[in-house]
């Protein structure tokens, strides 16, 4: 996979072992042979993963951000697994931007994808083992013995003669030594830490004490908070407004314009938002003003008329077709869809001539810096930029429209500024999923396999806006997951092609990405195929699986693992503990999905109700999930629980809808979350025991819940619902 950051003059990680007041901040040695280790100011934050002080106090910097899916922790299990030393007794800390915390998968310093573990597999561990073979160096130095003689366990050195120093002791002088090079990792059979079922996770207490801050809990000196009036059309500007009556208001202390917008700066955000109302804002509603869902269909069914870049191909496609026995199509329709985490975006900013300071939940601290700089005219190494924890962010984070709203209010201001979206300014600013048309032809043989296959998606390219030159040759490739790595043979020929069209909605990273919409039309037409072999689901994918395919999206490590192979075991343990294929009273049923996507394999048995309404209600959940070694198993179990419940609102209750150039919905009453009397009344999970590398595990199962659904769907009411979310009316117009 590409970068998606180009680091034009990307430096080699440097050599540096330096002290932190008397104390150690280092990193570890790569494979590739770059060492990392660089000294910091007492006080201040090191450009490394490991800082130990004279008190014994440990401290891991974590990289990634927090935003529920458990970073906090499982990176911090990584270093203290090979550090030694008490994780519960560690300190953790979120690192500032720097390059030495690149996300190697990614190209920058990003949190997404699925792939904070994955890339911290390796190198965290090394960064501990780093560290606790230049302590124990720096004790047999002291002591006058070979470093084999010494030990190293739960934060202390011993060695001959029942000596004994603590991490903390050997900080300054361990500081001095060389680097290793080679850096042995335990096996897996002498983890402690790594797969420990019953380890707590270290964000609990702070978040249960309401200790923990979130960007929305920032207070510092002097602050003023903004309200904002945003564009009510995607492109919109400010024509006029009038400002005196808000300034009127107590408390107000400026109205100011900003490129998104108008803001009102008060001593309180309920001032601020009581004095927006009064702004009179007119706007020039821009080139989009006059678009609607169905012009936006509209547009989008001619587009995809049109050829379409090819990203996957083998065999003769048209003679493969030609000499199929039987024909099946279909085309799907998956609405846009917003984040709308619970936390609503929001952003600290205090920019001065000479410096700006960033507080705030993001997603890519990397980015920050650069972007504040484009908009107040400061260099990026002015911006000092501060992560807290995040209250959501599913991809949402990933953007930039609320720190680059913090820095020019604040700079127009003249003061610092906590600016918060309501929740309203929030989902009618969002950053979509792209909605989509895939069309899907497949040829069969006599026997109804699949012999030749056609695949056309048309939609919206997330990259050409953000980083446009990941978009190549027409393939944007976070607009073929879930599809280029096609697992099912197709001897006959396969062509797999994709039409960029821009609707004027903005369109972002959503959780998944684009498996939670070429998986679902994928699962769904193979369920289709199944049909109209007259075969079992389960077996006909087990059947017309690539059993020696090796392709992968986003695969890192396990590049060359043959998919089909972990696929077929998928399938059949969650065959046995789903109890497929049991008799089902009338208007029930079950449906498969299974996918492999961030380096895991899922497969999913939904059981639903359908009523002669239309209305469903989901009954029971399996899974089966296949994510290599488990770092923090308890949190694994969350993830899978948080993507099918998020997966199951994308598919069941979210669209969101365009008019007059705007969002319609506004909040949860418009655009429905899954509640818990909606939830499975089941649910189980079970995962492969493995000890190979992990897998992502905070988006796949996202993706595989909603084709499982659809279905489940078809199965107890004979409708094949095409067109998303499967809502009475889309079931009923099947």
């Amino acid at each position: 996979m590409e970068n998606i950051v180009k680091n034009e003059k990307r430096r080699d990680f440097l050599k540096a072992s330096g002290t932190v007041a008397g104390g150690l901040a280092l990193g570890f040695y790569l494979p590739s042979g770059p060492r990392v280790a660089q000294a910091a100011e007492a006080g201040s934050s090191p450009n490394a993963w490991v800082r130990i002080t004279p008190d014994n106090t440990v401290t891991v910097l974590v990289a990634r951000s927090e935003m529920g899916q458990d970073v906090y922790t499982s990176m911090t299990m990584l270093v203290a697994e090979e550090l030694e030393v008490d994780i519960n007794k560690v300190k953790v800390e979120i690192a500032p931007p720097a390059e030495v915390y690149i996300n190697s998968l990614l190209g920058g310093q990003v949190t997404g994808g699925s792939t904070s573990v994955r890339d911290g597999w390796e190198k965290l561990r090394k960064a501990g083992a780093s560290a606790r073979m230049m302590l124990v160096a720096a004790a047999a130095d002291d002591w006058g013995v070979a470093a084999a003689r010494c030990k190293a366990v739960d934060g202390v050195v011993t060695g001959p003669g029942n000596q004994r120093a603590t991490y903390g002791s050997l900080a300054a002088k361990a500081a001095q030594m060389e680097v290793p090079k080679d850096v042995p990792l335990k096996p897996a059979n002498e983890f402690k830490i790594i797969g420990n079922v019953r380890q707590k996770r270290l964000d609990t207490a702070a978040k249960v004490r309401g200790t923990a801050q979130f960007g929305i809990d920032t207070r510092i000196p002097g602050m003023a908070y903004a309200a904002v009036v945003l564009a009510p059309t995607f492109g919109g500007k400010v024509a006029s407004y009038s400002d005196a009556r808000a300034k009127s208001f107590p408390g107000v202390k400026d109205v100011v314009q900003f490129s998104q917008g108008v803001a009102v700066v008060a001593d309180s955000y309920w001032t601020a938002k009581k004095a927006l109302s009064t702004l009179n804002v007119r706007w020039d509603g821009g080139p989009n003003a006059n678009i609607d869902q169905a012009s936006i269909w509209e547009n989008m069914e001619a587009a995809s008329h049109e050829a379409g870049a090819v990203f996957r191909e083998h065999g003769d496609i048209d003679t493969g077709m030609a000499n199929a026995a039987s024909i099946v199509s279909a085309e799907y329709r998956l609405p846009f869809l917003s984040h709308s985490p619970m936390e609503p975006m929001n952003c600290t900013a205090d920019v001065r001539a000479d410096k700006a300071v960033i507080i705030t939940g993001t997603q890519f601290q990397q980015l920050v810096p650069h972007v504040v700089a484009g908009a107040t005219g400061l260099k990026p190494e002015q911006v000092e930029v501060h992560t807290t924890f995040l209250g959501g962010g599913f991809g949402r984070r990933l953007e930039m429209d609320f720190p680059i709203a913090a820095a020019e209010i604040s700079k127009a201001a003249g003061m610092p500024v906590k600016m918060v979206y309501s929740r309203e300014d929030d989902m009618t600013h969002d950053s979509y999923r792209p909605a989509g048309i895939y069309k899907m032809n497949a040829g069969l043989d006599d026997k109804g396999n699949l012999s030749a296959v056609r695949f056309h998606s048309t939609g919206p390219s997330i990259s050409a806006r953000m980083f446009p030159s990941v978009v190549k040759d027409g393939i944007d490739p976070f607009s073929v997951e879930g599809i280029d790595n096609f697992p099912y043979t197709a001897d006959g020929g396969l062509r797999f092609t994709y039409q960029m069209h821009d609707t004027g909605v903005t369109v972002g990273y959503w959780r998944a990405v684009s498996h939670n919409q070429n998986a679902v039309a994928l699962e769904s037409f193979i369920d289709e195929l199944a049909n109209a072999a007259g075969k079992d689901p389960i077996q006909y994918r087990m059947d017309m699986l690539d059993m020696g395919s090796t392709k992968h999206q986003w695969s890192g490590l396990a590049a060359g693992v043959a998919v089909g192979p972990r696929i077929r075991r998928a399938l059949a343990q969650v065959r046995a503990k789903s109890g497929w294929g049991k008799k089902m009273p009338a208007g029930r049923g079950q449906g498969v999905a299974v996918m492999e996507g961030y380096n895991s394999v899922i497969a999913i048995v939904a059981e639903v109700t359908v009523s002669d309404s239309y209305d469903v209600q989901i009954d029971k959940v399996t899974t089966v999930v296949d994510a290599g070694t488990l770092v923090h198993p308890d949190q694994a179990l969350a993830q899978i629980q948080s993507s099918l419940n998020f997966g199951q609102a994308a598919c069941m209750l979210g669209e969101i809808t365009i008019q007059n150039g705007g969002v319609e919905q506004d909040n949860f009453d418009t655009y429905r979350v899954t509640r818990i009397n909606e939830a499975p009344k089941t649910l189980n999970i079970h995962f492969i025991k493995s000890n190979s590398v992990p897998g992502g595990l905070g988006e796949p199962a996202t993706a595989v819940i909603q084709p499982a659904i659809a279905n489940a769907i078809f199965a107890a009411s004979g409708k094949r619902v095409r067109t998303l979310p499967y809502t009475p009316e889309n079931i009923g117009a099947a």
